[in-house]
């Protein structure tokens, strides 16, 4: 297990190191919840859309996943492992590259960005059932989960955990939601179907919205941490 840690401690510092001021704008943005509310307004017009009346009851699955990604991730595995994140390690808080300072909480395992993020990424591939959609979320929730390495405040087996974790909890809240929903919404035979297939048809071509808003967003973040750049010179 010490050798585990020794290498993980090892990995941080290799992945760390890797920075500059451009990047450092980037992810500070990137890393953002508050960034991000578009997209997810993006995905809530998305389900109400193609769910119709079942978009309460989706929205409040999505609602329950997320509480339970982060209140799992720091109350149960933060509190109860009580890893010290790398930034506030005695041995690496100064090796550690930091971005304006920002040390985080106390403990790191696991990362409930990565948690949320994978979250929300396993859940709503589930319901969508869409490759290129599947492809851009995951993409997104992998740099979100990176973007703490890179601001030295997770190590990777942090975000491995939280990975793991939002997998397993997208995957349990999804399966309740098929067995719940039929009970607050008449379903036809022929929308049972979609559901159990994930609604993949009648998503159709609304993925494209959802990973149009990744792409956009993203190239504004890029945009902007240039821009920031020359202003601070």
């Amino acid at each position: 297990m010490q050798s585990l840690i020794e290498l993980d401690k090892e990995l941080l510092l290799f992945l760390n190191s890797f920075h500059n001021g451009y990047w450092d704008n980037f992810f500070w943005m990137f890393t953002s919840k508050e960034v991000w509310l578009p997209l997810y307004l993006v995905i809530a017009y998305v389900i109400f859309k193609n769910h119709g009346a079942r978009g309460l009851v989706t929205m409040l699955a999505v609602a329950v996943l997320i509480v339970l990604c982060d209140q799992i991730s720091s109350n149960v595995f933060k509190s109860g492992f009580e890893r010290l994140r790398p930034s506030h390690d005695e041995e690496l808080k100064y090796l550690v590259h930091l971005i304006n300072g920002k040390r985080g909480g106390l403990y790191g395992f696991v990362s409930s960005h990565a948690t949320n993020s994978f979250g929300l990424a396993m859940f709503t591939s589930l319901l969508f059932r869409n490759k290129a959609y599947t492809l851009f979320i995951f993409l997104w929730a992998t740099v979100n989960a990176y973007s703490r390495i890179y601001m030295g405040v997770h190590f990777s087996g942090d975000i491995i955990g939280g990975f793991l974790l939002g997998i397993i909890l997208g995957r349990i809240v999804y399966g309740l939601y098929l067995r719940v929903i039929p009970r607050f919404v008449v379903i036809s035979h022929h929308n049972k179907r979609l559901l159990k297939s994930g609604l993949a048809e009648s998503f159709g071509t609304d993925a494209r919205l959802i990973f149009f808003t990744i792409i956009i967003m993203t190239g504004t973040l890029l945009t902007a941490a240039k821009v920031m750049l020359k202003i601070t010179g």
